[in-house]
């Protein structure tokens, strides 16, 4: 499988400007990739604004309409991130877009990061989400959440082949959020993709730092500092070739 991690730098709040940004990198591109993961809150950065919620359906959702059109456009799927609003609360969501542009998927951050204050503009999520696309089962996740190894012992337990975290992740703790991708890798023995954005924020500078662990924990890729789609074929069949030969997950105890 083919892997496009969009490490962009968002302007801040600017959904339009986000979006034309967005699809000119896409066009500069000419390979094409199984898969497209963007960063969290993809189009608006990592914001409290409430007002720049969407309501999760593709008709009404401008969010999910423009990704919907590229997953078309280029025929591949796509993960990214917005805010969602539900009735009258507010969660910072993750959706999964197939090929033929349809929603299949969608993932409520669970831990939210209260160090910035999260928990006042948004409600937790209550359920992992484990998506299937073309055969290969991924287990979705939200920046902050990668601290919290039990969710993602979940999904080993479940024997998904990729787990994916979309971040942003700001650079004066970018080595946590290596350090985390590489030991999810390595205790539940998948692929584990991170991918961050890149540039000032409201507050904080992120370099990106977006990477790929292989199930024994070696780093595949890792970009820092710069803007661009980041290309990385994975072979998934090592997945289970790891897991046969080193069958840990077996001996899993969730007390």
């Amino acid at each position: 499988m083919k892997l496009a991690l969009v490490q962009y730098n968002p302007e801040w709040e600017n959904k339009l400007v986000n979006q034309k940004k967005i699809t000119g990198l896409i066009n500069s591109l000419f390979e094409p990739a199984d898969m497209f993961i963007f960063p969290e809150m993809t189009l608006t950065g990592f914001s409290m604004n409430g007002q720049l919620a969407e309501i999760f359906d593709k008709s009404k959702s401008e969010t999910l309409d423009y990704f919907s059109n590229l997953s078309e456009q280029f025929s591949t799927n796509i993960i990214a991130g917005f805010i969602e609003k539900d009735e009258d609360k507010f969660y910072n969501t993750l959706f999964v877009i197939d090929r033929k542009g349809d929603v299949i998927g969608k993932y409520r951050k669970i831990h939210l990061f209260s160090f910035a204050g999260e928990e006042k503009t948004y409600q937790a999520g209550s359920k992992v989400e484990i998506v299937e696309i073309e055969g290969i089962k991924i287990g979705l996740s939200i920046c902050y959440d990668l601290r919290f190894p039990e969710l993602f012992r979940i999904y080993g337990k479940n024997r998904v082949e990729l787990i994916v975290n979309i971040a942003n992740w700001p650079e004066k703790r970018v080595e946590h959020f290596v350090h985390l991708l590489r030991a999810r890798a390595i205790e539940n023995q998948c692929f584990v993709v991170g991918v961050n954005r890149v540039g000032w924020g409201k507050k904080d500078f992120y370099d990106g730092r977006s990477s790929i662990f292989d199930p024994m924990g070696q780093e595949l890729v890792s970009v820092v500092n710069e803007e661009k789609i980041i290309l990385a074929e994975i072979n998934l069949n090592l997945v289970e070739e790891t897991r046969r030969k080193f069958p840990f997950l077996n001996d899993i105890k969730l007390i």
